[in-house]
């Protein structure tokens, strides 16, 4: 269902990135409140009839957060918003690997509400990030 090795890996070697939100803190913390709650893509056997897959609604999630984070930031330079569309994708390739089982499965109606939350958290770690460099 999902890897518990890459879980690991990523956490250990988080501060390796030369990234600007995945080599932080929060990022480790974002990933290792996404392994407690991994036991909500465990075992489902229902879809709540919705069509949308679990890796849709993590793109679709996470676009609309940085498309948020970019419109809030108005003195963002277009490479700086290059770097974070390069971050959200390796965030995306993280997420996928994590989830690997679970990425093509129909999402239930928890998890949908779990990865609008978790999108959420992303937001405001770039959020912060921006901030601390912008002061």
């Amino acid at each position: 269902m999902y890897n518990t090795a890459i879980i690991n890996l990523f956490i250990k070697q988080a501060s390796h990135h030369a990234i600007m939100v995945i080599d932080t803190e929060g990022y480790i913390h974002i990933i290792e409140y996404l392994t407690e709650h991994l036991s909500l893509f465990e075992n489902v056997h229902t879809a709540d009839n919705n069509s949308e897959t679990v890796m849709a609604v993590i793109e679709v999630e996470l676009s609309e957060q940085i498309i948020s984070v970019c419109s809030q930031n108005d003195a963002l330079t277009f490479n700086q918003r290059n770097a974070i569309i390069r971050e959200v994708d390796a965030i995306v390739y993280d997420l996928e690997e994590i989830l690997s089982g679970v990425v093509n499965n129909p999402v239930t109606s928890q998890q949908y509400t779990f990865i609008k939350e978790f999108s959420a958290l992303i937001k405001n770690l770039f959020d912060t990030e921006i901030n601390k460099h912008s002061a």
